[in-house]
C-alpha cells in the first residue's frame, strides 16, 4: 500500500488549535484532576471513531488508553506515552495567562506547552493519521495519556503497573526525556538527544528536634542551629564523579562531531562540569536544597526544624549507599532522614531498530543533525517501563534553544508553531518506520 500524501500545513493548523485548547485544560498538579484532560482527548478520539478506556486511580486521577490493532508481524506494541498533568506556576512572573493557550508571535503560550502537552498532541496526530488513512500496522499502536508524572507517578504509570500490568507490556515506548537543541556545548549545531537513561530521584526530608525557649536567651539545643549545621555539611560535600557509559558516549559523539576538541577524559569532563551545572549533574549525584522550615515567631527559639532535599542519583547508583554516605557526612544522630520518594532505573539499549529509525527520520528532516544519547537529569515515566525490561526512549522532536528550554517549569513556557510542524513530521515518520 502506497503511503498517503499528508497535508502537514493543515495538520499544523489543527494541532495548534488543539494545543491551545489543551493548555486551557487546568491539570496543575497538585491536585492534577487529569480526568478533564481525558475528557478533552476523549472527545477528539470519539470524533475519529476510536474507542478508548479510562483507568481511574481515585480522586479524578485518570489515565486514557487507546489502541489501534496491528497484525503483530513485527513484534509487540509501541506505546506513545505522554502525561497530562503540569507543574504549578507563579502567575505574577508570567507575561501571559499560564492557562490561556494564547497564540501569538508564532508561539503557543502556556504551562505544559513543552512539558508535555505539545508532545502529547504530536503523538496524537500520528495516531489519528493512521486511523484516518487506514494505514496497515505490523504491531499494535497505543496512545497512552497518563496522570501524575510531575509528582512521582503514583496515580499514573505506577498505578497501571500495579493494578493493570498488562497495559504496560510492550516492546517500545516513546516518551519525553529527550529533544532537539540548536546548540551543543554553546556551539550552534542542530542536534537531537534521544533519552536512554535518567537520574534516579531520591527525595529526602531532614528533621530535628530541640529545646524551645525565649529568643533573648540562646542555648545549645536550638533545632534550627542543628539543621543549619547539617545542611552546611551537605552543601559542602564534594561528591565524587561517576561517569556512566551513556554520558561517556554522549561526549564521545560530541567530540567526534568536532564540537568538543579534547578527548572526553575524566579530567576534561570535570573541567566542563565546573562551568556547567547541567554537565555537573550528568556526571555525579546531585543535591538541591528545596525547602527550609523552622520557627513560629521572631523571638521564639523553635523546638523543631525541617529541610527537604531533591537528590538525583546517577543511573545505577544504590540509594542505600547514598543515604549511608549522607548520614556520615552529617555526623549528627539528632538529624532524622526520611525517604519521601525514590526510584531507580536501568538504561535503554542503543542497538535497537527503533533507535536507528529515530536517527534516520530526524536526519531526513533536519539535515546534518547530530544524534546524541541523552541522559536526563530529571525523571520521567520511562523509568517504570525500563524497570520492567522494556525499551523506552525520550524523544520530543522539537528544536529549541537554551532560552526556550529554560521556560520548561519556568515562566512564559511556550512552543513554536514551527516546532509543532517539524515535530509532527518526525514523530509520524518514526511511528510509521517501526509500525508500518
Amino acid at each position: 500500500m502506497a503511503e498517503p500524501t499528508i497535508d502537514w500545513d493543515e495538520w499544523t493548523e489543527q494541532a495548534t488549535e488543539w494545543l491551545s485548547s489543551y493548555i486551557q485544560v487546568d491539570t496543575v498538579n497538585p491536585p492534577g484532576n487529569e480526568i478533564i484532560a481525558c475528557d478533552f482527548l476523549g472527545k477528539i478520539l470519539e470524533n475519529e471513531g476510536i474507542p478508548f478506556k479510562l483507568y481511574d486511580a481515585g480522586d479524578n486521577r485518570v489515565t486514557l488508553v487507546a489502541t489501534l490493532e496491528g497484525d503483530g508481524s513485527r513484534g509487540d506494541s509501541l506505546i506513545l506515552l505522554n502525561h497530562t498533568d503540569v507543574v504549578p506556576f507563579e502567575i505574577e512572573n508570567w507575561t501571559v495567562d499560564p492557562l490561556g493557550g494564547e497564540i501569538r508571535d508564532g508561539f503557543i503560550w502556556g504551562r505544559g506547552a513543552q512539558d508535555m502537552k505539545g508532545t502529547g498532541i504530536i503523538e496524537l496526530v500520528s495516531f489519528l493519521i493512521h486511523k484516518r488513512n487506514n494505514l496497515p500496522l505490523k504491531r499494535d499502536l497505543v496512545f497512552m495519556a497518563v496522570a501524575d508524572e510531575e509528582a512521582g507517578s503514583a496515580f499514573g504509570v505506577e498505578f497501571l503497573a500495579r493494578e493493570h500490568p498488562e497495559l504496560i507490556k510492550c516492546e517500545y515506548v516513546i516518551n519525553e526525556g529527550g529533544g532537539g537543541s540548536t546548540e551543543v556545548l554553546g556551539v550552534e549545531r542542530d542536534s537531537f538527544n534521544i533519552g536512554v537513561s535518567e537520574k534516579g530521584p531520591l527525595w529526602l526530608k531532614l528533621t530535628v528536634e530541640g529545646t524551645p525557649g525565649h529568643g533573648s536567651v540562646p542555648h545549645s539545643d536550638n533545632a534550627a542551629d542543628h539543621l543549619v549545621r547539617a545542611v552546611n555539611k551537605i552543601l559542602d560535600w564534594d561528591r565524587p564523579f561517576d561517569i556512566t557509559p551513556e554520558v561517556r558516549n554522549y561526549f564521545q559523539a560530541v567530540h567526534e562531531a568536532g564540537i568538543l576538541e579534547a578527548e572526553p577524559t575524566d579530567d576534561v569532563l570535570k573541567a566542563l562540569a565546573a562551568d556547567n551545572p547541567r554537565i555537573d549533574s550528568m556526571t555525579r549525584n546531585s543535591i538541591a536544597l528545596t525547602t527550609l522550615r523552622s520557627g513560629v515567631k521572631h523571638n521564639v527559639i523553635p523546638s523543631d526544624a525541617e529541610a527537604t532535599l531533591d537528590c538525583r542519583l546517577v543511573p545505577g547508583y544504590d540509594p542505600d549507599v547514598f543515604v549511608d554516605s549522607l548520614t556520615k557526612i552529617i555526623d549528627d544522630p539528632r538529624i532524622q532522614i526520611e525517604r519521601v520518594f525514590q526510584s531507580s532505573t536501568p538504561a535503554s539499549p542503543m542497538n535497537t531498530e527503533l533507535w536507528e529509525i529515530m536517527m534516520r527520520e530526524a536526519k531526513n528532516l533536519v539535515e546534518d543533525a547530530l544524534i546524541l544519547p541523552g541522559v536526563s537529569t530529571g525523571f520521567t515515566d520511562s523509568r517504570v517501563f525500563r524497570r520492567e525490561g522494556i525499551t523506552a526512549y525520550g524523544f520530543s522532536p522539537f528544536l529549541t534553544g537554551p532560552s526556550e528550554q529554560g521556560r520548561v517549569h519556568g515562566h512564559d513556557e511556550r512552543l513554536s508553531v514551527e516546532n509543532l510542524h517539524l515535530g509532527m513530521q518526525i514523530m509520524h515518520a518514526t511511528v510509521r518506520g517501526i509500525c508500518g
